[in-house]
């Protein structure tokens, strides 16, 4: 990376802008979840509007052993991490042709599978391998500063935490502005107090203030208390994480910072994700001929050892099996549901209790049910293109993109009304023919269970269930339009100032 010097502000707004994007995981080298598929397809979308991306991510051991065409720089990175330096080395490649990806290798932190946890619980040194890679991400900064450092979700949050309180460490990053993205809110990152000394900072910044959280240190928070603008995935998830309900206790950070905090609107990227070119289905298929769907429901029906009956409604899931995406819901009404005459497909793995339980149902209800705990990208677009609805009864969901990709395939989703699924899926009307799914309100089976009937009613009404889908398969969630939202953000920071740093001398 050429090192270049940093320039003000007025001279930064005439520029291409220079962003850098600091995650985790980035689609196709890392992925558990939706913020791998943001990160994979977002800054191209940014890229068609001029604007300069980097991305940096940690070099996870499916990097390593993936065929990425890494290309090794030489360059050594040494960040401080307690009292001692820990050094790594950066690797490089390119997505879309032309957006540079580095990888920040430390094969003692991040060489691992899973990345962050196992299904008996996270890795005890989570606090020291983020805080490194959080250094290391400044470090990586000062050979070509950007304009922006983007950062996304806890994992990434102490980079910006670390330039606004320690400048003197970074000062080729002075004018370096900042944006902290919360794809989930419900992982926080919160760490006993005795880790403090990883981070090297003073002990004034451990209070309720800044990073102290009832008693432990929580990087996410620091990101939202120093970060120049927060968003987040979606405007209702933006407006709910200001509630107790939904704030896991930082509703009050976020009410204090609702000036800078902005929810966009998650996006899909439909080079990956459309029935008329998916390389992954069985057959493919578009609105006006949909019988490549009934191929690939039957397909998907062999797949999960269903047997092959085109007249039953298959009800898919492609998620992660925790609380939080509605699986102890579930449970309570899945004896209730099966008595339907539906087929119901799980993909994902999760929470061991979770796993353990819906592993058995298969077995419990033969020719009813099919589930495989993995975690297969091929195998989900099977499962969204074969389904006929989709469900997904989050208890919180802050963006969703599953529901986005089942609209395109015309897979119907059944949601719970809540955050980013809330601002994609809208009531289906039989009467008006408006609409593009069902969407229930209450956190419990009865409400699910009426869902579910609502959607298998319609499904026995073969022509207006095809008006349905039509109407699904018409909606429209690029990331075109989210990109220039983004864009328009970025362009107004470089003119803000951080309420902790106006006026001649710093809050602190």
């Amino acid at each position: 990376m050429k090192q270049t010097p940093a320039t003000n502000n007025s001279d930064r707004s005439s520029l291409s802008l220079k962003v850098t994007m600091a995650s985790p995981e980035i689609a196709p080298f890392a992925k558990t979840g939706g913020l791998a598929d943001v990160l994979g397809s977002l800054p191209k979308a940014l890229a068609k509007l001029g604007i300069k991306l980097t991305l940096i991510m940690p070099a996870h051991r499916s990097v390593l052993q993936g065929n990425f065409n890494l290309e090794d720089t030489g360059m050594r990175i040494v960040a401080p991490v307690s009292n001692r330096e820990e050094e790594g080395c950066l690797l490089r490649t390119t997505i879309n042709g032309s957006i540079p990806v580095y990888f920040i290798r430390h094969d003692r932190y991040f060489d691992r599978e899973p990345p962050y946890s196992t299904p008996k619980g996270d890795y005890p040194d989570n606090a020291e391998r983020f805080v490194f890679f959080s250094r290391a991400v400044l470090e990586v900064l000062k050979l070509d500063p950007p304009d922006i450092l983007h950062a996304h979700d806890w994992q990434s949050a102490l980079a910006i935490v670390f330039l606004k309180t320690q400048p003197y460490l970074y000062p080729e990053l002075c004018s370096t502005k900042t944006v902290f993205t919360i794809h989930n809110l419900g992982y926080q990152g919160i760490f006993w107090h005795l880790d403090w000394h990883l981070l090297k900072l003073d002990w004034s910044f451990f209070t309720p203030r800044f990073l102290e959280f009832y008693g432990k240190i929580n990087f996410l928070k620091g990101g939202l208390v120093f970060a120049d603008t927060i968003t987040t995935v979606s405007p209702t998830y933006a407006e709910e994480i200001k509630t107790a309900e939904q704030g896991f206790g930082l509703e009050g950070v976020l009410q204090e910072r609702a000036a800078d905090l902005i929810g966009i609107l998650n996006g899909a990227d439909y080079n990956q994700w459309n029935p008329e070119t998916d390389t992954l289905i069985s057959q493919n298929y578009h609105q006006s001929d949909l019988s490549g769907k009934r191929i690939c429901k039957a397909d998907l029906q062999q797949i999960f050892n269903l047997p092959p009956l085109p007249e039953v409604p298959v009800i898919g899931m492609v998620s992660r099996l925790t609380s939080q995406k509605g699986f102890d819901l579930l449970e309570k009404a899945i004896d209730t549901l099966l008595e339907r005459d539906i087929q119901l497909v799980i993909l994902g793995t999760g929470e061991s209790r979770y796993q353990d339980f819906f592993s058995k149902i298969p077995a419990a209800y033969p020719g009813k049910a099919g589930v495989q705990i993995a975690f297969s990208e091929p195998l989900a677009h099977k499962v969204i293109a074969g389904s006929d609805m989709f469900l997904m009864p989050s208890r919180y969901e802050p963006g969703g993109l599953t529901q986005v990709y089942g609209l395109k395939y015309g897979t119907i989703p059944v949601v719970r009304a809540t955050g980013g699924l809330k601002d994609t899926v809208q009531q289906f009307d039989p009467k008006t023919g408006k609409g593009n799914g069902f969407t229930f309100e209450g956190y419990d089976e009865i409400s699910l269970l009426n869902a579910c009937d609502q959607a298998l009613a319609v499904f026995l009404e073969k022509d207006t269930w095809r008006a349905l889908i039509k109407n699904a398969m018409a909606a429209e969630f690029s990331w075109e339009r989210s990109a220039h939202e983004y864009k328009s953000l970025y362009q107004k920071l470089l003119k803000k100032t951080h309420p902790l740093f106006r006026g001649s001398e710093r809050y602190f």
